[in-house]
């Protein structure tokens, strides 16, 4: 047992545990920390797990929490408010994931999906605190983001003392979480590696590519050699550098080399074991997160037991360290780990704060009230209008740009669309989707739609976004109006010169369009280098650009109606 030694955190004192050593029932020791307070007597214990490092996370006591865009914001510090956790009558227990930090064993992929499967080692260092004389047996967890994830694959395995979990901002699809529409996204090899202030995973030497264990050298070289005929991956240095010396970035390497959605992803994917957990669930995740917020709503509808969904205001991050959500969190945990009669039951099951109106929209599913799917259609002048086009394509000339690489270029060229200003408050909530029939003059390009609500002072705010890589159109049965889904398994290339219809998913949101605001809709191949919103997401949070010129055409004529299709709440 580790010494037990006393810290001053503010006016707080507190009992610290360093250096426990936590054993697996394969042999292996888990390394953690406990902080409490000082009385001597058992409490709940809130369980953080992550490969982030345990040490990173004790920051929580003497760094005041950053929002972004501060530099001195670091993704990685997502323990929680130790300080908070104990002053609330809890134990916070930290802990590193094995192969990480300073715990034993190794790391094999991404969430540790070629070894020992992360949620067994959760049962047993959650049934191994329950089991300590300072824990009075019920066992919650703790923490956002991977340490979410962590709560979620736990939970699937059932470990008897874990009583409930409360997971903010949680990432569940692992596919989604770099691959949007297709589209790869770079924040994911900053929580890795480490890029432009994240920490990045607390691995040494024991970190391994689950590709190079699968596959022989001759593989691996077919594998790569395909990989870089991508033009996109093929024009950006850091990719290619991964590419050809993958033992410096064996966890990125692992999903740079897996562009499409499957098996590779799909095992332990937490929502595909949701059925499995009974624990009470409480799911908290803010707007301005895209595909975040669609996993989190997946992942709520996939639960069996008691459950609560919270959808909170933009902006997207919250701050490192991480003390946000902390007063829902402990009403939660005063219910469920000390029997706390507060009521949290008797609310709606599901609590959406709405942009724009600021309200706060409930029901017992999501979305919460009932919805009525209507297009706005892209219209001559850079319109939106619920009227259709009434001119054939013959009359209606296409919307275009031109996008150059980014290699020549800095200039991101942006084509948009706006509603008339609302007379009155328009609410939408849920999914949408985008309709756009397009010419391109390549065999791939992204599109990236962005929809906005645009004030009469010019000010304006981003409401939900939507990825697609033109090879990925292909949509699946459970496409429904306003809610397409695709299944990312394979790329088929486009025929140049080809009108193909694009439907992009819109990833859900809430929002109220006040009198004098429009909709405004932006579309691009590319991301502005920086905005507003950019700036409040985490560093290197971009997509990877397309790597060859190409011409886009728009049409929007009576034989191709491209529109939008919102979620506009019913009366």
């Amino acid at each position: 047992m580790a010494d037990l030694r006393t810290i001053k955190a503010g006016l707080d004192d507190i009992a610290v545990r360093k250096d426990l050593r936590v054993p697996m029932r394969d042999g292996v020791a888990l390394a953690a920390d406990a902080y409490q307070g000082v009385a001597d007597e058992p409490r709940p214990a809130l369980v953080a797990l992550s490969p982030y490092g345990k040490e990173l996370q004790a920051l929580a006591l003497t760094t005041p929490p950053q929002r972004r865009p501060s530099p001195m914001w670091d993704g990685c510090i997502e323990a929680g408010d130790i300080a908070r956790v104990v002053r609330e009558g809890y134990v916070h227990v930290i802990g590193d994931l094995r192969g990480s930090g300073d715990s034993e064993g190794e790391h094999i992929g991404n969430y540790n999906a070629g070894g020992v499967p992360l949620g067994r080692d959760a049962y047993d260092f959650v049934e191994w605190v329950a089991a300590q004389p300072w824990c009075d047996g019920n066992v919650g967890m703790i923490g956002i983001s991977y340490f979410g994830s962590m709560q979620v694959l736990a939970a699937a395995e059932r470990p008897p003392s874990l009583k409930a979990i409360f997971v903010s901002g949680g990432h569940y699809d692992f596919y989604e979480t770099t691959y949007h529409g297709g589209v790869m996204w770079f924040m994911p090899r900053a929580a890795r590696e480490g890029r432009g202030g994240d920490s990045g995973w607390a691995f040494t030497d024991r970190v391994k590519s689950r590709m190079l264990e699968t596959y022989s050298p001759e593989e691996i070289e077919a594998r790569v050699a395909e990989r870089l005929r991508d033009p996109d991956v093929a024009a950006w240095p850091n990719l290619v550098h991964v590419l050809h010396y993958p033992r410096h970035h064996e966890a990125w390497f692992d999903i740079v080399m897996n562009p499409l959605d499957g098996d590779w992803y799909e095992e332990r994917n937490p929502i595909t074991l949701a059925g499995n957990i009974d624990v009470p669930v409480y799911l908290q995740i803010d707007h301005g997160r895209g595909w975040t917020v669609d996993g989190t709503i997946e992942l709520f509808d996939a639960l069996n037991g008691p459950k609560k969904l919270d959808i909170g205001p933009y902006p997207p991050m919250q701050s490192r360290p991480f003390v946000e959500e902390h007063d829902k969190m402990f009403r939660w945990y005063d219910h469920w780990l000390k029997g706390v009669d507060n009521g949290i039951m008797d609310e709606p099951a599901v609590t959406v704060f709405v942009e724009g109106s600021r309200e706060r929209a409930t029901g017992a599913q999501w979305p919460p009230k009932p919805v009525e799917y209507r297009p706005l259609y892209l219209r001559p002048r850079r319109g939106l209008s619920p009227d259709p086009e009434p001119l054939g394509p013959e009359h209606a000339a296409p919307d275009g740009f031109y996008q150059a690489p980014l290699t020549v270029t800095d200039e991101v060229e942006i084509l948009s669309w706006s509603t008339e200003p609302f007379e009155e408050p328009t609410e939408l909530i849920g999914t949408g989707a985008a309709h756009l029939f397009a010419e391109i003059d390549q065999p791939d390009t992204n599109f990236i739609l962005r929809l906005w609500d645009a004030a009469p002072d010019g000010g304006r705010r981003l409401i939900t976004t939507g990825y697609l890589k033109a090879s990925h159109r292909e949509l699946d049965e459970r496409t429904t109006e306003g809610d397409p889904y695709h299944p990312h398994t394979r790329a088929v290339p486009v025929e140049p010169g080809t009108i193909e219809e694009y439907v992009l998913r819109l990833y859900p949101f809430a929002a109220t369009f006040l009198p004098g605001h429009r909709i405004v809709a932006e579309l691009s191949n590319n991301e502005p280098l920086a905005d507003a919103h950019n700036a409040l997401l985490p560093p290197d949070a971009f997509h990877l650009p397309v790597g060859r010129p190409v011409t886009h055409k728009i049409y929007r004529d009576a034989a191709h109606p491209s529109r939008l299709v919102l979620p506009f709440t019913a009366a």
